[in-house]
């Protein structure tokens, strides 16, 4: 397997060997729709070996540490299931010990699916692969993603209580934060020095796409870089609203696997939190993803990430929407991407943006939602392309071009 690739899963029993040239500690956790677990009884590992549906099993150090995940005997709500990895040496990173995780079929053993993360660097824990459940049918996905801050940081990320000794002064304030393969380590995200003033768009026209407009005519296709706000009769719209982004492959190309996601920012344009296919609520449930399209097959939006304005907490200011290409496709692959604003009461579409140029790139940001000193949001088409193929690559310039 591939990085972003799946696989359907025809048992229901399956066990994940993850194996390297150095002993491993290899965990399991059982993840809600919020992308966290409902309690640290669902973080399975060596000092708790069993769970609903899941296990873990001890190689000894001659043989791989496995998780075996019973589909059938999983909790309700319970829709992926993370399967982890860290070197036992304290402090150990995976440079030049890269793991293979082998997925089995349980009862007799034979090999379903291997996968070896590639261009590991300083990562000192995994997620190595995922058993999600999509349309009724449990599939296994190959993520490699990478943690600088170890098996404590991917269990903090999904919600586990974990009591560590207390980090030096240093390193105390930095958040946990997961990085890739593909990107360097860091703490945290950069965010750029504070603008003298505040990031909101101005009134007057933006770029050339034309000026800002409302919502008093109804539905409005914008052009790269207009500026609509979200006021009707003069009223702002602080109610429910859905992001969707759609795409399908280019004409006779194969399937394309992106992933669409949502950066929040404060008003100095510092970095609060994404919501992605891995994490698909933040800010208290104000913001949720539909969870991951993995073919762009079908008509209809791909992904839906729901904005609830009215519960955004104050210091949310600033939404970036962005779609990027995991397994590594260009978006010169892609066709007929857009991104559309729906009144998510009445299902009305507000706002459409269509891209209709493409550059070979992995990410792009589609548009972005700012909220004014007066309380009303506006919405600015993008389509600004960058390298990445996560969420996490975006957030910096993202920032950049609030």
């Amino acid at each position: 397997m591939t990085p972003g690739s799946n696989l359907p899963l025809d048992t229901v029993r399956v066990t994940v060997d993850v194996a390297a040239p150095v002993r491993l500690d290899v965990s399991g956790l059982l993840l809600a729709a919020d992308g966290k677990v409902r309690s640290d009884a669902d973080f399975i590992f060596y000092n708790q070996p069993s769970g609903p549906g899941v296990s873990y099993r001890s190689g000894g150090g001659s043989a791989p540490d496995s998780i075996t995940v019973d589909t059938g005997a999983l909790p309700p709500g319970i829709e992926r299931i993370v399967v982890t990895a860290s070197p036992d040496a304290a402090g150990q990173s995976f440079q030049g010990i890269e793991p293979t995780a082998t997925v089995r079929d349980a009862a007799g053993g034979a090999v379903i699916a291997t996968f070896t993360p590639p261009q590991l660097g300083p990562e000192t824990a995994l997620v190595v692969v995922e058993i999600y459940q999509r349309g009724g049918v449990w599939k296994v996905r190959a993520v490699g993603q990478g943690y600088a801050n170890g098996l404590a940081g991917i269990a903090t990320d999904f919600g586990v209580s974990v009591d560590e000794e207390p980090a030096p002064p240093a390193a105390a304030a930095a958040p946990v934060t997961p990085v890739t393969p593909a990107a360097p380590v860091a703490a945290a995200p950069v965010a750029p020095p504070a603008p003298a003033a505040p990031p909101a768009p101005a009134s007057a026209p933006v770029g050339g796409g034309g000026g800002k407009i409302n919502l008093d005519k109804g539905r409005v296709s914008l052009q790269k870089n207009q500026t609509v706000s979200l006021v009707k009769g003069g009223r702002p719209l602080l109610s429910q609203v859905k992001m969707g982004l759609g795409w399908e492959p280019a004409y006779g190309g194969r399937d394309i696997d992106l992933d669409a996601s949502v950066i929040a920012y404060g008003p100095q344009r510092n970095f609060i939190d994404s919501c992605y296919f891995g994490k698909l609520s933040i800010l208290g449930g104000a913001i949720k993803h539909s969870g991951d399209n993995l073919t762009g097959d079908g008509a209809g939006d791909d992904e839906v990430i729901v904005v609830d304005l009215g519960r955004l907490p104050a210091e949310a200011t600033g939404l970036v929407f962005t779609v990027n290409s995991f397994s590594g496709q260009k978006f010169t692959e892609v066709a007929k991407a857009y991104c559309r604003l729906i009144d998510a009461a009445s299902g009305e579409e507000l706002v459409r943006f269509d891209l209709t140029s493409a550059e070979p790139q992995t990410g792009v940001m589609m548009a972005k939602l700012i909220k004014q000193f007066s309380g009303e949001w506006e919405m600015t088409a993008m389509g600004e392309f960058v390298k990445s193929r996560t969420v996490r690559g975006m957030v910096k310039p993202a920032s950049q071009a609030l």
